[in-house]
């Protein structure tokens, strides 16, 4: 039963990001298609807000996935719920039910990130000190290869199948999931001891220590110098004169691709030569990044070139959620541990999302190449981030 264990999370992390990233990718592309405004389109991305927003019913699963039974409760309803809406989005067309459709579409997210949360609590308890790394490897991966195929795959299966068959695929993909979670069985009941129900203020809690709210500054900026340029790249290369077809294939497969690989790489890196280490290591690489995008812009880079960028860009992020999501699960407290992951990851997110946006408005007022230069030393800043907070060892697991 070993043998089963990562499996079973890479059906149930690959389960929620394949789905997600259909309705948050090849959506928009469906409804340009349909000549929906991009202001409509734009607005779909407020999907999303469960994945930001699910902290705050973190501690509702925490207090009721105690054990090995309770956990499996939460992650299999949260699935059919989300095959169940999965199937009642097929029911309907976008171009007559477009308001109705978003409106299920967040409840998809909302059950999606609740398994998440459950999912995330099921890893940390049955994931030992030394597995952790490999276990968030998997994790990654899962998340990279889900977005390849939702992103790429299911845009070119949806036009030979059509939308309704499309998604009825999608939601027997998402049942289908959870038959590993069945089969696989953890040598404990996974029970955890808790002397009080957690609450919202845990949130909080959490951060009043020294080294959580060091790890706050890590959070912030580790993925910092690479997300800029993530969220410039395509922008970057249409201006190069690349075409959709061109950019889709260079970024969207074989970027992604790339992070998948890495991450599954990523977590034995972390493994063997340890947390501390590793995110050293990573925060080199996020540097070398800008400093690579930085040198190609002074120029018109060629196609090896931003081949190479675009290898070492996703590479890079594919083995920076691996440090991240691996020392964000050793600092979790046990009783509390779903919560405390998903704030963490939130920030992470929260920080993305707020860096993507300010790129853009930077972007137009320097140009590309001063950006990527900026970009360089935010990552700069992460690695000076690092000497501050990795002398404290980690109070979890950490080597």
């Amino acid at each position: 039963m070993m043998k089963l264990k990562f499996p079973t999370l890479f059906s149930l992390y690959i389960a929620q990001s394949i789905p997600m990233s259909f309705f948050s990718t090849v959506v928009p592309v469906i409804m340009r298609q349909e000549q929906y405004s991009l202001e409509s389109i734009g607005l779909l991305q407020l999907v999303k807000l469960p994945w930001i927003f699910k902290f705050l019913w973190a501690p509702l699963v925490d207090n009721h996935a105690n054990n090995r039974k309770q956990i499996r409760r939460w992650i299999i309803f949260s699935e059919l719920f989300y095959a169940g809406v999965i199937l009642s989005i097929s029911m309907f067309s976008l171009q007559t039910d477009f308001r109705l459709i978003v409106m299920l579409m967040i409840l998809a997210f909302i059950a999606s990130a609740t398994q998440d949360i459950a999912t995330d609590i099921f890893a940390i308890r049955i994931l030992r000190p030394e597995e952790k790394a490999v276990g968030n490897g998997i994790q990654s991966g899962g998340s990279f290869i889900g977005s390849l195929f939702g992103t790429g795959v299911l845009l070119l299966a949806y036009h030979y199948l059509g939308w309704q068959y499309l998604l009825w695929i999608l939601a027997a993909f998402v049942i289908f999931a959870v038959v590993p979670l069945y089969i696989y069985h953890p040598e404990s009941d996974l029970s955890v001891e808790k002397k009080r129900r957690v609450n919202l203020t845990d949130i909080f809690s959490f951060f009043k220590e020294k080294l959580a709210r060091k790890r706050l500054l890590v959070l912030i900026f580790y993925y910092s110098g690479l997300i800029g340029i993530l969220a410039m790249l395509k922008p970057y290369m249409v201006d190069l004169g690349y075409n959709v077809k061109e950019i889709g294939f260079m970024s969207g497969i074989v970027g992604t691709a790339v992070a998948a690989t890495f991450a599954l790489l990523g977590g034995y890196i972390v493994k063997f030569v340890g947390r501390k280490t590793a995110a050293y290591v990573f925060a080199l690489i996020n540097l070398a990044v800008g400093v690579f995008f930085y040198l190609i812009s002074m120029h018109t880079p060629s196609l090896f070139e931003l081949y190479a960028g675009i290898c070492l860009l996703w590479g890079a992020y594919g083995l920076s959620t691996v440090v991240i999501y691996t020392t964000s699960m050793d600092a979790v407290r046990p009783s509390s541990a779903g919560t405390d992951f998903t704030v963490q990851i939130v920030v992470t997110h929260l920080s993305s999302m707020l860096i993507a946006v300010f790129s853009g408005k930077v972007g137009d007022w320097v140009g590309y190449h001063s950006l990527f230069g900026i970009e360089a030393l935010l990552s700069l800043c992460s690695v000076l981030i690092l000497f501050y907070v990795y002398p404290v060892k980690l109070k979890y697991g950490n080597r």
